[in-house]
């Protein structure tokens, strides 16, 4: 069995309830492995020499009403080789556990307290570890998933995994929060990439420009709405001149250009547009 040595954050949002994991390792596509969650209940990251049956069998634990000491109770019962497992979970209610196995490769180990779990082995030093913790106390200004994600960042720079990089993922879920309703709110990966936590920084604010809810849209100027006249007559979306007045035909050619960039729920109708669709607008079609 290859080891899965990387380093976690474990999270709940203590705001909204929501759970998170964000991993990132020198490991291919380890988003695959380490991350397991679900809304209302828990979150858990399984590594090192990874058992990946902890993440579906944690949870349920934790359903059934287990704490975290009965889980980890359970695993060591039922785990010959826990000595070579490394963990972390929380609970919806904020109650956590980092677990390293005394035969996980050094440096290895966690540190957990209300509403955290971070854990990492074959890391740098210890220092990548309070990276993950300091970061997540102390970066309150940040939206949940970017908290998550900056403290991804942190920890590489203060060494990371020592073997390198290759792979970086984040989980999020929250009820109803997902695409259609689903718990599943924010699920990214990054499988094999030279700067895997930046890629994933990356997709995640392009997660937010396209599944966002978006700012109050602005009224557009009339310069404003001449040039998104230009830009859609000459990506064959409109035929008439570019007068900057807002008309039907206008609109429903906007709505044609935002479906193919799928902006059309960030979209409500007439001549106004959030600030952030129309920077989208702008540095593409500049």
């Amino acid at each position: 069995m290859e080891v899965v040595s990387t380093f976690s954050l474990v999270a709940c949002d203590s705001q909204t309830g929501d759970l998170g994991i964000a991993v990132a390792s020198k490991f291919l596509a380890v988003g695959w492995v380490v991350p397991w969650a679900r809304a209302g209940v828990g979150a858990v990251a399984t590594q090192s020499y990874a058992n990946p049956a902890f993440g579906p069998k944690g949870l349920a634990l934790m359903e059934a009403g287990a704490g975290p000491e009965d889980i980890l109770s359970v695993f060591a019962r039922t785990d010959p080789e826990l000595a070579k497992r490394q963990f972390g979970l929380v609970l919806n209610s904020g109650e956590s556990l980092s677990y390293t196995g005394p035969a996980c490769h050094p440096w290895a180990g966690g540190r957990w307290g209300e509403g955290y779990a971070a854990q990492g082995n074959l890391l740098a030093g210890p220092e990548v570890v309070e990276a993950l913790e300091q970061t997540f106390l102390q970066r309150t200004d940040l939206p949940f998933p970017e908290r998550l994600v900056e403290a991804l960042r942190q920890a590489e720079q203060a060494g990371g995994d020592r073997r390198g990089r290759q792979s970086a993922a984040l989980l999020v879920v929250g009820q109803g929060k997902g695409y259609g309703g689903m718990e599943r709110w924010i699920d990214l990966r990054v499988d094999d990439h030279p700067e895997p936590v930046e890629e994933l920084a990356r997709l995640l604010r392009m997660h937010r420009l396209l599944f966002g809810q978006g700012e109050e849209p602005r009224s557009l100027a009339a310069a404003e709405i001449a040039w998104l006249q230009s830009v859609l007559q000459r990506e064959g979306y409109y035929t008439g001149e570019a007068t900057g007045r807002w008309d039907e035909a206008t609109e429903q050619a906007l709505r044609a250009l935002l479906g193919v960039e799928n902006l059309e729920e960030r979209y409500r109708g007439g001549a106004a547009l959030d600030e952030t669709t129309l920077d989208y607008l702008k540095e593409k079609f500049a």
